[in-house]
């Protein structure tokens, strides 16, 4: 007996060691792909996430880079600090009384912080070389510029920048040459960089902002109802394109035209046709009632939502008929003569046999739009622009006019994100309640 456990034994052993072998080898050639999807769709994911956690804002050079800790901008300081030195010098020689020693003090305490400033050894370094390539005139690299600064250092020179700034201001009227005195100590504040990390504050902002809840509003709305559209339209012409019938061809290429113009220039084609002046279709709709003047079409909220759903509706319903008649042509026609001989009806065989059977591309096809439906962009951009007053706005629009046209990086990556969160949660919901069938293996 003791015998024939040890064969047992070696040869459990040996399962054990190829099935580990065998997973290990799965795991080295799906390795290339996850190392592709990570840097491909989650890297650029985390770098959004990593700049909405900062004040970002390309119009502001303080805050045009993601900074963690007090710098300044040797650059911008040297470019203003001599000559608003320079210029205090010139306004006393003139001034006399109160606002003399008001200048002495300004003076005085701008020095006092500019010594504090070349007190350390490495940003002394850095100011000196910095002042002879300004007084050369040679560029400056962004690297050799911006220096990182004690934050007592940091603060003390934030605060004697703002003070003199605002007692220069006081003085406006005493002065010799207030623009000059007044734009150098304005210019010099540009100089004090200060951390611009602020957290899940953009996060907790658009939470709140009614904006965003009415684009998410306008984006689910134009989503549900031109996926619906698209799939009953484009179920009936995939049933009807499957059948046999003389230019079947011809039909097929005919129907593919709208998916294959681009996006904008079916959205400029659409403006011109929803023109409240002289558009066809805005003329067609108002005669036969569906809007009481051509100009509704464009100028009205529903009328927006209407047009844009219209548009995407013509030109995406072609992509949803493709995907259901590669299903279509998958299912037996057996199966339908079989159904005919036990006389059931075309409506029996189609709710029987098709639509079961259908399911899986149904699926697909629902997955692939509804994702791209919350994703749209150019075609709701180019024929509206989001209006009006923002009726037509999706959070896709929005998180580009933050971004791009007020430049405000870090809330615009903040929305970036939260377009991301809610294309995963339909992407789960569809897999966790639609799509199981997707990833079963029997």
């Amino acid at each position: 007996m003791p015998n024939n456990q040890k064969p047992i034994a070696t040869k459990t052993n040996q399962k054990a060691k190829k099935k580990r072998s065998d997973r290990s080898l799965g795991y080295m050639l799906i390795a290339p792909s996850m190392i592709l999807i990570l840097i491909i769709a989650i890297w650029p994911v985390f770098q959004s996430f990593y700049y909405s956690m900062f004040d970002l804002r390309l119009n502001n050079p303080a805050k045009s880079e993601a900074y963690v800790s007090y710098k300044v901008n040797l650059q911008t300081y040297l470019d203003n600090y001599p000559f608003l030195i320079s210029s205090l010098e010139d306004e006393l020689d003139e001034a006399t009384g109160k606002t003399k020693t008001e200048l002495e003090a300004i003076k005085t305490n701008l020095e006092k912080v500019d010594a504090e400033l070349k007190s350390d050894q490495e940003l002394s370094s850095k100011y000196d070389e910095v002042d002879e390539k300004l007084t050369v005139m040679e560029p400056i690299s962004e690297e050799l510029a911006v220096s990182d600064l004690d934050k007592e250092v940091a603060l003390d020179l934030e605060k004697a920048v703002t003070d003199s700034s605002e007692r220069i201001r006081e003085l406006k009227g005493e002065l010799q040459n207030p623009e000059d005195v007044i734009g150098l100590s304005a210019s010099l504040k540009d100089s004090v960089i200060t951390p611009n990390f602020i957290g899940l504050k953009h996060y907790k902002e658009n939470l709140t902002d009614s904006r965003m809840w009415k684009a998410i509003q306008n984006t689910t709305v134009f989503t549900v109802i031109s996926v619906f559209a698209e799939l009953v339209i484009g179920l009936a012409i995939a049933l009807l394109i499957n059948k046999a019938f003389f230019g079947r061809g011809l039909v097929r290429a005919t129907i593919l035209i709208p998916w294959a113009i681009p996006t904008a220039v079916s959205a400029f084609m659409w403006k011109y046709l929803y023109d409240g002046q002289n558009g066809i279709v805005a003329k067609a709709f108002a005669e036969i009632g569906l809007f009481d003047q051509m100009t509704d079409m464009l100028t009205t909220s529903t009328g927006a939502m209407f047009a844009v759903i219209f548009a995407d509706v013509w030109k995406t319903t072609p992509y949803m008929a493709l995907l259901l008649l590669a299903g279509l042509q998958t299912i037996p026609s057996s199966l339908y003569e079989a159904a005919a001989i036990d006389g059931a009806s075309k409506w029996k065989q189609f709710l029987k046999i098709t639509l079961p059977l259908l399911k899986s591309s149904i699926l697909v096809a629902l997955l692939f739009r509804t994702l791209d439906a919350f994703r749209v962009f150019d075609l709701i951009y180019v024929l509206t622009g989001g209006g009006p007053a923002n009726s037509t706005e999706t959070i896709s629009i929005l998180a580009y006019k933050v971004m791009f046209a007020q430049t405000n990086f870090g809330e615009g990556s903040a929305l970036s994100v939260i377009v991301f969160i809610c294309v995963a949660i339909i992407s789960m919901i569809y897999i966790k309640f639609l799509g199981r069938d997707l990833l079963n293996d029997k």
